[in-house]
């Protein structure tokens, strides 16, 4: 029978199953589309780093004697719509089956259910073989339960899965989390190991995005191209990764510094998103590293890394397919305010979000707390619509695609969708970012004042979020204490911190 196979630019997964099947009669495809780089606003070297992989994996399929079509965006017979072209595709080919892999985000899933049943041959939808949970099973192992608490969920994959327990079914090391120990500011030392780098030459491929008139954002060095976009790259970064950096990740992972691009973190989420990596394989890579170096590296540099993948990681992809599509338009909170200016150019004199954002825009990354308590810190105080911060996130980094980042948007970041994923809001004045960071040093702002011209913008900010959305968090018990501090504020400080907050929301891109 002759069959159609779609691979989408995030199922480059060698080891599918579908790769070791004798199938002289099947025909792969895998395409750019102006349908993907079209539907947000894309940084450009997201868009190289999934052309660049793409091609790459249909290389790898010919050398293993598949029959591989490539269409790029500048193919005549690309018609930039991927029902458009399967559909030409079968009736060119005389195509008796179409096959494709259970699509990551809602839209293609829609997409391709409305397409199979068009089509007017038999079509069959598998396992991507990448994730370590099914789609619904968060929503199984949450029935009837009060709240979607990612500690249970995380504990439950250790046991089902074996993971860092011990022989008599404990957690290694003697506790199930160890993140009051991740939490280290960095001064300086130990000092960073430089990234495991690449110089790729990309002119083409940017090339081929400037002629087709796509419209991105960012900046890319054409001649260095500095992300892993092969299986064999990915693999040299996790073992990068193993040797080089995970002695200290787990201690500086929340850590930030201005010149500081990745620090510990290990640059693996492309890979994994993308499927070039396995999940199972990157932790029990690093799982191994760990138990022949125990002397070296201490438990919880480890255990900070596993529960990034194990337990957020495939949270985030269980809650997507728990929510959708009602998720994507959550707004509990009734923001209604536009994203600055300064999130497309770093021009602010916020010295946290300058680099934040400045960062994100030369290299498409940020890690975690940048991404949480900088810029989502400051568009929920701002009270900016989640809609706007969605498309920024999703548009700005390497890794986003929908299924982690909305999750990450709407609940963790922007509590948009009421306290469903987080217990409360990722909020704060501008001290945590002086104790996690190296920014405040040399910010135009002072860290201490609250009020006045030179007053931290996050100060004002944080007091007059809470008390514009206080009725949110009423009866929320990790709200209460700050609720508590926030009832005895002297009036007139309120009311001078509240001026404040207004001046930089009506004019933000002048602070």
């Amino acid at each position: 029978m002759k069959t159609l196979r779609l691979v989408l630019g995030d199922q480059l997964n060698h080891k599918h199953s579908w790769y070791r099947d004798d199938d002289k009669d099947t025909v792969y495809f895998i395409a750019e589309m102006r349908q993907e780089t079209d539907y947000v606003k894309h940084h450009i070297q997201k868009v190289v780093a999934f052309f660049e992989a793409m091609a790459g994996f249909a290389d790898w399929l010919r050398d293993r004697g598949k029959n591989v079509i490539h269409w790029r965006l500048d193919d005549a017979e690309n018609t930039q719509h991927l029902g458009k072209n399967i559909g030409r595709l079968v009736q060119q080919h005389g195509i008796e089956k179409f096959e494709y892999q259970l699509p990551d985000e809602y839209r293609l899933d829609e997409q391709l259910r409305q397409l199979a049943d068009d089509l007017s041959i038999d079509t069959e939808a598998f396992d991507s073989e990448h994730f370590l949970t099914g789609r619904g099973e968060l929503a199984e192992f949450f029935d009837g339960k009060q709240s979607l608490l990612m500690e249970s969920f995380y504990r439950h994959m250790r046991r089902k899965h074996d993971i860092l327990m011990t022989k008599d079914g404990k957690p290694e090391g003697g506790q199930w989390n160890f993140d009051q120990s991740n939490r280290n500011k960095w001064k300086g030392q130990p000092e960073i190991p430089r990234e495991k780098g690449f110089r790729k030459d990309v002119r083409d491929t940017v090339k081929r995005i400037e002629e087709a008139g796509v419209k991105t954002f960012g900046d890319i060095d054409p001649q260095h191209f500095n992300w892993p976009t092969s299986r064999a790259d990915c693999l040299k970064v996790l073992r990068y990764f193993c040797d080089e950096l995970l002695v200290h990740f787990g201690d500086y992972q929340d850590a930030m510094d201005p010149d500081e691009i990745y620090l510990f973190h290990s640059r693996l989420s492309f890979a994994m998103n993308s499927k070039l990596l396995h999940p199972r394989e990157v932790i029990d890579a690093v799982i191994e590293h760990w138990q022949n170096n125990r002397k070296n590296i201490s438990i919880n540099e480890v255990e900070g890394f596993v529960r990034q993948i194990l337990g957020w990681r495939e949270y985030m992809r269980g809650i997507y397919w728990k929510e959708m599509p009602g998720y994507r338009r959550c707004n509990r909170l009734d923001n209604q305010k536009d994203l600055p200016d300064f999130y497309w150019t770093a021009d602010t004199k916020m010295n946290c979000l300058h680099h934040a954002i400045k960062n994100s825009l030369e290299h498409a990354y940020a890690h975690h707390i940048q991404r949480l308590m900088i810029t989502g810190n400051f568009a929920l105080l701002a009270q900016v619509h989640p809609d706007q911060v969605d498309a920024w996130y999703l548009g700005i980094y390497i890794d986003a695609i929908e299924w982690v980042e909305i999750t990450n948007t709407r609940g963790m970041s922007q509590f948009a969708d009421g306290g469903l994923v987080a217990t409360k809001p990722y909020i704060s004045s501008g001290s945590y970012i002086n104790k996690m960071s190296n920014y405040c040093g040399g910010c135009r702002y002072k860290i201490k004042e609250k009020t006045g011209d030179d007053a931290c913008p996050f100060n004002s900010l944080y007091w007059n979020f809470l008390a514009d959305k206080r009725e949110h968090f009423d009866g929320n018990q990790r709200m209460a204490m700050i609720l508590s501090q926030l009832d005895k504020m002297d009036a007139a400080e309120l009311k001078a911190l509240r001026a404040r907050a207004k001046e930089i929301t009506l004019d933000p891109d002048n602070f």
